[in-house]
């Protein structure tokens, strides 16, 4: 291990069946949730758009991307705002429904454990970590951003 490594900060997003972590710099904001606006023909992980600071973001489901649960409570549920990283003009952020607030947590290298078991991993997952024992998943957001625009492309194509 280099000795002048750096602890990161960290979020831990909560959704149905799992947790989420993501660097704090790809988190734009967190909001209220608020009943999206439904895309005709777009698939059920795909919950529909979000009003934000003027943009219609696309709110996905990470739960069902990842086949984990059908279901989505909305008791306290809030919407994380992610930084894109497609350089996609038309999609510089898309919302992921959230179970309560994120959490910051700080990230060092002894306290985060990356699963060797890297097969099955679901749809939208890079890699399953413990990070203090607690269990979570490093989404693919890259994968996520193509999946999402190919479902928008496809439902706009079907309209």
């Amino acid at each position: 291990m280099n000795a002048q490594q750096r602890d990161i900060r960290g979020v831990l997003i909560s959704v149905t069946g799992g947790r989420l972590l993501l660097p704090n710099a790809s988190v734009a904001e967190v909001i209220t949730y608020s009943d999206p606006e439904v895309v005709a023909n777009a698939p059920d992980w795909l919950l529909g758009r979000v009003r934000w600071r003027g943009w219609r973001l696309p709110l996905l489901s990470f739960s069902r991307l990842a086949g984990w649960s059908a279901e989505d409570g909305q008791m306290g549920a809030k919407v994380a705002v992610l930084k894109a990283l497609g350089n996609n003009p038309k999609l510089p952020f898309f919302a992921v429904l959230s179970q309560g607030f994120p959490r910051l947590v700080t990230v060092s290298a002894p306290a985060l454990h990356e699963s060797h078991e890297m097969k099955d991993l679901p749809l939208g997952v890079h890699a399953r970590v413990t990070l203090n024992d607690d269990p979570a998943v490093v989404p693919d957001l890259l994968s996520v951003e193509l999946l999402i625009q190919k479902a928008l492309d496809q439902a706009q194509a079907a309209a």
